[in-house]
């Protein structure tokens, strides 16, 4: 009798755990120096230094410092799809799910402020909003596509252009939020973004007198 094959994948063997630890030494020392000092202010060599290692062994895991952008990108959208699947449902509805996608990136960003604000400022004047897959825009429509469908939302609307709205609302508040002095008070993100929220979904939703 034929053994079942396992789908489960294989340890990391010593040499490979090593490698993931250094990488991720070089990642959160780039993220903590880029609060500390700002992207722009920030070289290799300093990263290197903080991360405790040799400067040519950067360029073994990341091949400029602007991939370092990318990587908080693609960990971000890791941590969100994650955090929505994982997520207990508030309700019914396209309404209470867009609420609940809203909360969570407003509670990523809070939690991580600090490199946030950085990251923020170095991943748009990397131009990452034109060059990267408008993923947030996507989930949002992807929603509102649904809410279509079941009557929530007005028939003749566009998922991917309200999508697409959502997102612009949600990186002008993010990045307004990110950008205020500490002696101004940061206020809640989360609070904004529902706010917003609320505003952007009277516009869409189907009225009741028509129904």
């Amino acid at each position: 009798m034929e053994s079942p094959v396992s789908d489960a994948p294989k340890p990391l063997g010593r040499r490979e755990r090593n490698k993931q630890k250094v990488k991720e030494r070089l990642y959160s020392s780039a993220l903590q120096l880029f609060a500390e000092n700002g992207y722009e202010h920030t070289s290799i060599e300093e990263i290197a230094e903080r991360a405790d290692v040799a400067r040519g062994t950067f360029f073994n895991y990341f091949q400029r410092k602007e991939d370092l952008i990318r990587a908080w990108g693609d960990r971000r959208r890791e941590a969100l799809m994650e955090s929505i699947s994982r997520a207990e449902p508030r309700g019914r509805g396209a309404v209470a799910r867009l609420e609940q996608c809203m909360a969570i990136l407003g509670s990523l960003n809070e939690e991580e402020r600090e490199s946030t604000a950085a990251m923020l400022m170095a991943w748009v004047k990397a131009g990452r909003p034109l060059l990267e897959e408008p993923y947030v825009g996507q989930i949002f429509a992807e929603i509102v596509e649904d809410g279509c469908r079941e009557g929530e939302f007005r028939a003749d609307l566009i998922p991917e252009h309200v999508g697409n709205v959502l997102r612009d609302v949600y990186l002008g508040i993010l990045y307004r939020w990110s950008q205020r002095s500490p002696r101004d008070g940061y206020g809640s993100l989360h609070c904004e973004l529902q706010e917003a929220l609320k505003m952007l979904l009277l516009g869409i939703m189907e009225s009741k007198a028509s129904a």
